[in-house]
């Protein structure tokens, strides 16, 4: 069963703070926005935007959505920095029960995954892509895996299973840094098409190559050549979200029909979730990501209708 999703970060809403005056919209028109569109989940954005306890379960009742996943980045890079960040993880689990989501709920919907990923590094935010001397050496990555492990066993014990997001300017981006993260952990990946072009992968190679262990779909677009001119031009990661690395499907670098037909091929079971991360700027429209939401739905329905 495969069941599609949106995002708020498709609506500039998430850690990436816009400039000031731009105009975001609030969580009731993002969920009718994407209920309307035929999306049957939501990812949890920033916790509390979507509110929490009844609230959140209302919300979601009342525009016929189910909890799909939910960001959670921690340092597992750093003993002592992941152990202060447990009660974020704690808080981030306790809103996903308030939402309904608990595995052990039958939903008729697939169960929604706490994504974990990795906190950035002020080396990594400022290398999108990945480069030479960026990765952990062999002690950082057992350290790294030991953590995840660790988060990992704490999701379980809630009701859920994790799974792990690798992303742009992450400790987890490339696809050598993804082979090696597999190889020491047992968490499935999520993953995401428009983030590992931009990490210097093929979305269908990854699809093959770690079919095993994906449990999640993030599905964008992406655009190699906006993210090598901010490359060039010195950019980071907010120029990466800022300056549209991320498009709309069907626009950028992805193989959509290699990539879905290979996707059903596999029969994939779970959320395919919609994501063009964006980060608006004042004067942008905000029926814009609406449409967008929109023309990525229907740019999915040949597959997925």
């Amino acid at each position: 069963m495969i069941r599609v999703a949106g995002a708020p970060v498709s609506f500039g809403v998430f850690e990436l703070a816009p400039e000031d005056g731009t105009v975001l919209p609030g969580p009731d028109l993002i969920a009718a926005a994407l209920a309307d569109a035929g999306y049957d989940g939501i990812d949890l954005g920033p916790v509390g935007f979507l509110g929490r306890g009844t609230e959140l379960s209302d919300r979601l009742a009342r525009h016929r959505l189910q909890l799909a996943g939910g960001w959670i980045d921690l340092p597992f890079h750093d003993d002592d920095a992941y152990t202060a960040a447990i009660p974020v993880l704690d808080d981030v689990l306790d809103a996903f029960i308030e939402a309904g989501g608990s595995t052990a709920l039958p939903t008729g919907l697939p169960p929604a995954l706490p994504t974990l990923a990795a906190s950035s590094t002020p080396e990594r935010m400022q290398h999108p892509g990945g480069g030479p001397g960026l990765s952990l050496d062999a002690a950082g990555w057992q350290r790294f895996a030991a953590n995840v492990q660790r988060a990992a066993e704490r999701v379980r014990n809630r009701g859920f299973e994790p799974t792990f997001h690798h992303h742009a300017c992450t400790l987890v981006e490339t696809p050598d840094e993804i082979e090696t993260f597999l190889s020491l952990t047992d968490v499935g990946l999520t993953l995401d098409s428009g983030h590992l072009i931009l990490g210097g992968g093929d979305p269908l190679t990854g699809l093959r190559d770690w079919a095993g262990r994906v449990n999640h779909i993030h599905i964008k677009d992406a655009s190699v050549a906006t993210l090598r001119r901010i490359v060039a031009a010195g950019g980071g990661m907010r120029e990466v979200w800022a300056e549209g690395a991320f498009v709309a499907l069907g626009k950028g670098d992805l193989d959509l029909d290699g990539f879905m037909s290979t996707l059903l091929a596999q029969e994939y079971s779970g959320w395919v979730v919609v994501e063009q991360d964006v980060i608006p700027r004042p004067g942008d429209p905000v029926d814009q990501a609406v449409t967008n939401q929109i023309i990525n739905r229907k740019a999915l329905s040949t597959w997925l209708p």
